[in-house]
C-alpha cells in the first residue's frame, strides 16, 4: 500500500473531524452519548486493538486504530461543547509533554540509548507541572494486576531500584516457591493467597529483566492452550464422545496429537 503524503494525512484527519461533527449533530444515538457511556466501549475496542497487535494482523490493526481514534475524537467533541477543551487542545497538550520528557532530543540532555532515556523519564515526569507527584502514582489503578505488576517494577527500575544482576532474581523466585509450598503444608487460605501473589510478583519481574512481556506471554500461552484443548475436544466428538467419558490418558494422547500438530491459534 503506498505512503499517503502529509497534506493527505492531515486531510483525512480533517475528514474525520466533519464526519464527527456530522453524526454527533444527525444521529440520535451518536447524540445522545457521554464520557460514562463510551467508556465501556472504549475499554472493549483497546482490547480489540490489543489482540490484532498479538495476531499480528495489519488489516484488524489498522481497523481497530481507526474504532480507537474515533473514540480520542469523540471525547474531544464532547470535551468541545461542554467547553472544557478541544482536539487542539489534546494534541497541543501532548506535543508539549512529548517535547518536555525528550530534553536529549529537544532541549540540551544526552541520551544515547533507550536504557538512558528510560532511567529520566520518571523523574522527568514528577517534574512536570500536572504530572505524577510520586514515581508509582502514574499506574493506573484499574490496570489488571499482571500488567500493573509488569509497570510498577518497570517505572522502580527507571529510576535504579533494581537487581544488579538480573541472574540473582532466580534465587528469589526459588525463595518464594518455597514460601509457597510451605504455607500449603501449614497455612491459612489468606496467607497462601498472599505467598502465591509473592511468587507471581517475582515471576514477572524475572520476565521483565529478561525482555518479556508477561502479559504477551500469558496470553500466547492461553490462546496455545485453547487450540489445543479445542483438538481434543473436536477428536473426541469424531469418535461420538464427550469429554467426559475420556480417561486422563486417552485425553493425554490427544494434547501430545495437538502438540505434534505445533497448533497455536484457537
Amino acid at each position: 500500500m503506498p505512503h499517503n503524503t502529509r497534506e493527505q494525512k492531515l486531510q483525512a484527519f480533517g475528514r474525520l473531524l466533519d464526519v464527527m461533527d456530522t453524526l454527533r449533530e444527525r444521529c440520535p444515538w451518536d447524540r445522545e452519548q457521554t464520557n460514562e457511556s463510551l467508556r465501556p466501549n472504549t475499554i472493549e475496542e483497546t482490547m480489540e486493538l490489543a489482540d490484532a497487535i498479538l495476531a499480528d494482523h495489519p488489516a484488524e490493526i489498522r481497523k481497530e486504530l481507526g474504532d480507537v481514534l474515533l473514540h480520542i475524537v469523540f471525547y474531544a467533541k464532547i470535551g468541545d461543547e461542554k467547553n472544557q477543551f478541544d482536539i487542539a487542545d489534546v494534541c497541543n497538550s501532548l506535543c508539549d509533554k512529548l517535547i518536555f520528557r525528550h530534553p536529549h532530543v529537544y532541549g540540551q540532555e544526552t541520551a544515547n540509548s533507550a536504557a538512558e532515556v528510560l532511567q529520566n523519564w520518571e523523574v522527568i515526569k514528577t517534574k512536570e507541572k500536572d504530572g505524577n507527584k510520586t514515581i508509582l502514582s502514574g499506574v493506573p489503578v484499574s490496570l489488571p494486576s499482571l500488567i500493573k505488576a509488569d509497570r510498577i517494577q518497570e517505572k522502580a527500575a527507571n529510576v535504579g531500584f533494581d537487581w544488579e544482576n538480573r541472574e540473582d532474581v532466580w534465587d528469589k523466585v526459588r525463595e518464594e516457591l518455597a514460601e509457597v509450598e510451605a504455607e500449603m503444608r501449614r497455612g491459612t487460605a489468606e496467607n497462601l493467597e498472599k505467598e502465591f501473589g509473592d511468587l507471581l510478583f517475582s515471576i514477572v519481574n524475572a520476565a521483565r529483566l529478561y525482555g518479556v512481556r508477561p502479559d504477551n506471554a500469558l496470553e500466547k500461552t492461553n490462546r496455545k492452550f485453547i487450540a489445543r484443548f479445542n483438538h481434543i475436544e473436536r477428536r473426541a466428538k469424531e469418535t461420538g464422545r464427550n469429554l467426559n467419558e475420556m480417561t486422563l490418558a486417552e485425553m493425554d494422547q490427544l494434547w501430545d496429537e495437538a502438540k505434534h500438530l505445533n497448533l497455536e491459534q484457537p
